[in-house]
């Protein structure tokens, strides 16, 4: 096969299986955040600045992601 094939079909598979992991887990996330509220109103602060901090850090990880594929994108 061609390099440059190689190089982009390595690159699609970097985002692709690297933004996976971070998607699932913003769902996951954000339903047990609602579900939290619906059983607990009043902790809704709490509850808010716990989702906001876990999706943040979930959203890192699809930004990796993204980095790494640029670079095997980039890279000759």
């Amino acid at each position: 096969m061609d390099p440059a094939t190689m190089k982009m079909l390595a690159a699609g598979l970097a985002i692709g299986l690297g933004l996976l992991g971070p998607g699932i887990g913003i769902g996951l996330i954000g339903s047990a955040a609602m579900q939290a509220l619906g059983r607990n109103p009043e902790a809704r602060g709490a509850i808010l600045t716990n989702m906001i901090l876990a999706l943040a850090l979930a959203e890192a990880l699809g930004i990796y992601a993204l980095i790494v594929a640029i670079i095997l994108a980039m890279v000759a």
